[in-house]
């Protein structure tokens, strides 16, 4: 009757991460900027974006909206720390174009929307609008790969 109660479960996590925006995953040896290109801030992808609705990838907190509203940092429910730029130098914009939903230290679930980008308006004033999609703080073995059924972490 008791001989389960103690036993431990493996569980499973989702290791799949949501495309945070519509459009085209690409890697990010592509993106024309050394910065993200080189992975001098970390690992992981890109999106070509065809909308400007940028969503959680993962269950978590916002760890910062950025003052300009061109990026977020979401900590998944994992400890992994995510950071969306989005475009490329639109930090130069001051916050124009963009629109924020969500504020540091708010708990957001995936596919929630964070910042809403008026890509219309943006690209006419930045050299891209490629969207960065970086994980700042993966473990020395971990690596992200790009599948046909989605984004997901690997040892």
């Amino acid at each position: 009757m008791f001989k389960n109660l103690f036993k431990s479960k493996k569980v499973e996590s989702d290791s799949t991460i949501l495309q945070p925006l519509d459009g085209e995953i690409v890697p990010l040896d592509v993106v024309p900027d050394p910065v993200f290109s080189q992975k001098m801030i970390g690992d992981g992808f890109a999106v070509n974006p065809t909308n400007g609705t940028v969503v959680s990838p993962v269950d978590g907190e916002i760890i910062s909206v950025f003052p300009t509203k061109h990026a977020v940092s979401v900590k998944s429910a994992d400890g992994r720390e995510i950071l969306i730029h989005v475009g490329l130098e639109t930090v130069t914009l001051n916050g124009e174009g963009f629109t924020s939903f969500v504020s540091d230290g708010q708990r957001v679930q995936k596919g929630q929307k964070l910042l809403e980008a008026d890509f219309e308006l943006i690209k006419e004033k930045v050299p891209s609008i490629i969207t960065p999609v970086i994980f700042t703080n993966l473990a020395e073995n971990e690596r992200i790969v790009i599948e046909e059924d989605g984004v997901k972490i690997k040892n």
